[in-house]
């Protein structure tokens, strides 16, 4: 048997979950004669991976307490099976395992986050790295980061990147004039400056903004900003809606300060959208020459990015084109086989 911790599947579905949710619709359901079996809490609310997984749910706990207490209960009744672990923090004490872990952020800026999540956080991720067999992280940056920090040794980190998406494509809709962000509402995606920017630009172009709030982030008070009739807060959309509105943007922006790979931008850059994306962290080795690069700590920066995407089509065109070419540089198909691989080298 081999366990996958299913938690994320009774989660709305953001860039963590996204990247659990394609790796498993693609893992076969056998490897190496053993078969793949999906375990998550007991929830009203399952999201599916495809129509032959039923999830085993186990237990009674909420979130983390269920990782470390009721998910361990299931895996010693069951033989202690290798685990693969994708998303959160998963049973820290538990050694047959593969984790994940997809950025250090609540690591070096805590004051993005709640205390308690911090504290759970930096305490217990720490332990669970040092408990696995073999980590998985999603971009370069953050190996290097985990090594820079934790002390792992680097032949135990794999890179696995993330992929748009397959229904993440250019429907070929008329664009319209309004540049579309697309994150959580919290301080590291700085939507606060690129409110700040866009109110600063002469245009008739709209600003909306997709997303929500999330409870382990610290407070981000956009009210003032709410009340302005040319920015949009639709706050969390369908999939089908984003995209829409992924193939109706003009232009994306991401100015994040901080990311560990960054997924938005290559969902827009699948459906035909150019984009302005921060030139921080994981973002530039995703990315490559396929955007127009911001500095978010930098007003003039962002504004003149969006200025000048506004008033130049040939340059939108050009993006997007340098975006499909991009999208070439990342497949779930491929992403699936190296984690299989690793699966099989544990087995």
């Amino acid at each position: 048997m081999i366990v996958i911790n299913a938690k994320f599947l009774t989660q709305k579905i953001t860039g963590v979950q996204r990247f659990a949710l394609e790796l498993c619709k693609r893992l076969p359901r056998t490897i190496q004669g053993e078969e793949v079996v999906f375990v998550s809490p007991k929830a009203e609310q399952i999201n599916v991976i495809s129509t032959d997984v039923q999830p085993i749910q186990f237990g009674r706990l909420p979130a983390i307490l269920w990782e470390q207490i009721e998910l361990p209960i299931f895996l010693k009744r069951n033989g202690n099976p290798l685990l693969i672990n994708l998303a959160g923090v998963g049973p820290v004490l538990y050694k047959n395992k593969i984790m994940a872990l997809y950025d250090l952020a609540y690591e070096h800026h805590p004051e993005w986050f709640t205390y308690s999540f911090h504290k759970v956080y930096s305490t217990l991720i720490p332990i669970g790295l040092k408990n696995s067999k073999r980590i998985v992280t999603d971009s370069n940056y953050v190996k290097d980061d985990i090594i820079e920090t934790y002390k792992i040794e680097d032949n135990k980190i794999e890179v696995i990147y993330a992929a748009p998406s397959e229904m993440f494509r250019d429907k070929g809709l008329k664009r319209e004039k309004f540049i579309l962000t697309v994150s959580s509402i919290d301080p590291r995606k700085n939507l606060k400056s690129v409110i700040q920017a866009y109110k600063q630009l002469d245009t008739d172009y709209k600003l909306v903004i997709v997303g929500k709030s999330n409870h382990i982030f610290s407070n981000l008070d956009l009210e003032e900003e709410m009340g302005d009739s040319n920015i949009n807060f639709t706050g969390y959309l369908s999939d089908k809606e984003l995209i829409e509105l992924y193939n109706k943007a003009e232009i994306f922006i991401y100015a994040s300060f901080f990311e560990g790979f960054g997924m938005p931008p290559l969902e827009a850059q699948a459906c035909g959208c150019c984009c302005i994306v921060s030139n921080k962290t994981s973002l530039p080795e995703v990315y490559q020459d396929s955007v127009h690069y911001c500095e978010p700590t930098d007003l003039e920066s962002i504004k003149s990015a969006m200025k000048n995407l506004i008033e130049n089509p040939e340059l939108r065109i050009q993006l997007r084109d340098k975006g499909f070419e991009n999208l070439k540089r990342f497949s779930w198909d491929n992403s699936t086989e190296q984690l299989k691989q690793i699966i099989k080298d544990i087995l």
